[in-house]
């Protein structure tokens, strides 16, 4: 098992060694300047998109996002959702066209003030190892105990919190060793609620989980997105229906876009989807009971 142990450590060391030997193709402009008093107006202006010259996973993609909206994106594996939610925050560059926020070419501000306004909640959550206090405090060097127990209870994590011996001061593992997969998603939305960005980007898990922590991740959710610009690959019902915009992605094109209502009349690709994925959630939320009469979640281990 030791063996194995570090086998496996050695691995994944030499990974994160060759990560960081990578050269990235996004470099910043020597006359950047900083992104400053942000109201979240985020627009894709005929953007195309290939992974190292390859072909094209988004082809003259045009989205105007008001600031506050959410915009939720759904398609098959490989239509481009993901490549949408990297040209963000930078972490890749377009092929042509550009990504601004509020009328500026991200490519003209630094790095470091271009992510400071972008809240990230993926799928694969990561946590330090270190306690979950300081976890959530990542989003806010400096900030004081007051404010993250305020964000740990707007990201409906703070009631479990409280049932460890430790509190916030509980030790977790680079992975989150100890907490469920909606535990740790919720610390990373605290992370993220504490962050306080005006552009959010959120991978929606789809996890088996029981109703009852499903209905806490959701209630978190929502509550981040409150009031911020967020791109959103959606996977729940509650999520597509409160979205200003829905784009239907089909092979890095936009194939269907407008509100839940307006998808569902025109009877498309959404309706197809909203028949198959997201009917069972609506049915189960009419049988979900009330928050009040939830019980406090434990750690799953």
């Amino acid at each position: 098992w030791l063996v194995n142990m570090a086998t496996q450590a050695s691995a994944a060391g030499q990974r994160v060694f060759e990560i960081l030997d990578t050269k990235s193709d996004v470099t910043e402009q020597p006359e950047a300047r900083e992104l400053t008093n942000v109201t979240g107006r985020v627009r894709f202006e005929k953007v195309s998109f290939s992974y190292d010259g390859g072909n094209l996973v988004l082809d003259n993609l045009n989205i105007d996002a008001q600031p506050g909206e959410t915009i939720a994106l759904l398609g098959a594996t490989g239509s481009g959702k993901s490549s949408i939610i990297n040209l963000i925050p930078r972490f890749y560059d377009v092929t042509h066209g550009r990504v601004t926020i509020d009328g500026t070419d991200v490519r003209d501000v630094t790095l470091q003030s271009l992510r400071a306004n972008i809240g990230i909640v993926l799928q694969e959550t990561f946590l330090f190892s270190a306690t979950i206090r300081d976890n959530i405090a990542y989003g806010k060097p400096g900030a004081t105990d007051p404010e993250v127990i305020t964000a740990a209870k707007a990201a409906r994590i703070h009631d479990f919190i409280m049932t460890l011996p430790e509190g916030y001061q509980a030790l977790v593992g680079e992975r989150g060793v100890g907490l469920s997969g909606g535990q740790k998603q919720r610390v990373a939305i605290a992370r993220a609620l504490l962050m306080d960005p005006k552009v959010l980007i959120l991978d929606e898990a789809t996890s088996s989980v029981d109703t009852e922590t499903e209905y806490f991740i959701q209630q978190a959710f929502n509550e981040l997105m409150k009031n911020r610009t967020t791109f959103v690959i959606a996977q729940r019902l509650s999520t597509v229906k409160n979205a200003q915009q829905i784009i239907v992605l089909d092979n890095g094109n936009i194939g269907e876009q407008g509100t839940h209502q307006e998808l569902l009349h025109a009877g498309g690709v959404y309706r197809e989807i909203y028949e198959m994925q997201f009917k069972q959630q609506e049915e189960a939320l009419q049988h979900m009971r009330e928050p009040e009469n939830f019980t406090v979640e434990r750690s799953v281990n």
